[in-house]
């Protein structure tokens, strides 16, 4: 919806009743006040504060005539109010916020040469309104709302920026969340379902295994819903936290069995180690844990899609100089450079090692990949955060 095109804010309309009614006492304070001085002062004050109704959809015009008002309103009235002059400053105060400081230095300086010029006219006739002193006050008044005008819109544009920032870090971490959980699962049943039709076109009798190929599909399948279930949860968890809403578990290192059976059902023979040793009472924290689970899936993922010839997976888990070190080495033979095989998977092209590479940044780690002598092999460092620990649990 378009805003009005006049809008006077609460804040503004109160603070300008007592300045209005100021000036108001000031012309029935002074014995030579005439009704003349009072309606110049009522009219003066109320259109320059009127005006402010305007200042963020035309800050300039606003600023330029709230200038006129005030400069005008101490040679044409005796009594001295102050609410033009206030209008004036939340006008370059405006002005400043907005962007436009060249503007609003301009008329700062040009009504301060305008208020020098009337004061020495009037100082030949010995009815100055405005003393040196004075006259240096608001010289300062104009320099310190400019240059708060000023800060004020630079620090609005340093909050635009973070929240920005966040933004786009979040989007990342839903696009990673996202295709470590839809990869893994889409590759495995990919493989799975190849592996069917191969079996059901070369032995038509055999349906024992073709069955259990569907099978696989069918779980995978529903564990791959699950898990997006889950990202998804996360991404409602922010609005839903207060009503107490559930969602979905956040996978851990607990789970990494699952991916272990998952690969071992695609013919792989996988073997799962940690090491307990050293580990602090309050095990791995959540953060730490779930980068463990994800790395370790995306690596297994890489496997079926790219070790030609693996048979063997060895998963590692130990801790070692505060960190977790998780490994996943096998033993394919692949050749690079043909989408196939181990080259593909060092060069990191797509988002898969570069995914992992960032889990593992982002919690202050890092991660290699690269040959081994019989294989290829993914490492990650992974700092130990005290966040929501859950346990290192042993599998083979």
């Amino acid at each position: 919806m378009t805003p009005p095109m006049y809008r006077m804010d609460r804040v503004t309309l109160i603070a300008g009743l007592p300045l209005l009614a100021d000036s108001v006492l000031f012309a029935v304070r002074r014995a030579e006040a005439s009704p003349v001085h009072l309606w110049l002062t009522w009219l003066l004050g109320a259109a320059a504060w009127a005006l402010l109704g305007l200042r963020h959809r035309l800050p300039i015009p606003v600023g330029v005539l709230t200038m006129i008002a005030a400069v005008a309103y101490y040679p044409l009235s005796s009594p001295d109010g102050i609410t033009p002059v206030v209008a004036f400053v939340v006008a370059v105060y405006t002005m400043s916020r907005a962007g436009h400081l060249v503007a609003a230095v301009t008329l700062a300086v040009t009504s301060m040469l305008a208020m020098t010029y009337g004061e020495f006219v009037a100082s030949t006739s010995e009815q100055r309104h405005v003393d040196n002193m004075s006259m240096v006050l608001f010289e300062g008044w104009f320099l310190a709302v400019i240059a708060f005008g000023h800060a004020m819109r630079v620090r609005h544009a340093y909050q635009e920026e973070s929240e920005r920032r966040a933004a786009v870090a979040e989007r990342l971490r839903i696009a990673r969340e996202i295709h470590d959980v839809l990869g893994h699962s889409i590759s495995l049943i990919n493989v799975q379902a190849g592996a069917a039709l191969h079996r059901s076109a070369k032995r038509p009798g055999e349906t024992a295994e073709l069955t259990r190929a569907l099978e696989f599909v069918r779980d995978t399948s529903k564990d791959a819903l699950r898990e997006l279930r889950g990202t998804l949860g996360m991404l409602r968890q922010v609005d839903e936290e207060a009503a107490g809403a559930p969602t979905s578990p956040t996978p851990g290192w607990e789970r990494i069995g699952d991916l272990a059976d998952r690969a071992r059902a695609t013919g792989l023979t996988v073997t799962v180690r940690t090491d307990r040793d050293g580990l602090p009472p309050g095990g791995v924290g959540a953060g730490v844990s779930l980068a463990a689970y994800r790395i370790v899936q995306e690596a297994l993922t890489n496997i079926a899609r790219h070790a030609a010839g693996a048979t063997t997976v060895l998963i590692e888990a130990r801790y070692e100089d505060g960190a977790l070190r998780v490994s996943v080495e096998d033993d394919g033979k692949g050749g690079p450079g043909h989408g196939h095989g181990h080259g593909s998977r060092e060069c990191g092209t797509g988002s898969g090692i570069g995914g992992m590479r960032e889990r593992a940044r982002a919690l202050g780690g890092d991660l290699t990949a690269g040959h081994t002598g019989s294989g290829f092999r993914v490492t990650a460092r992974l700092p130990l955060i005290a966040d929501r620990p859950t346990a290192l649990e042993g599998q083979s």
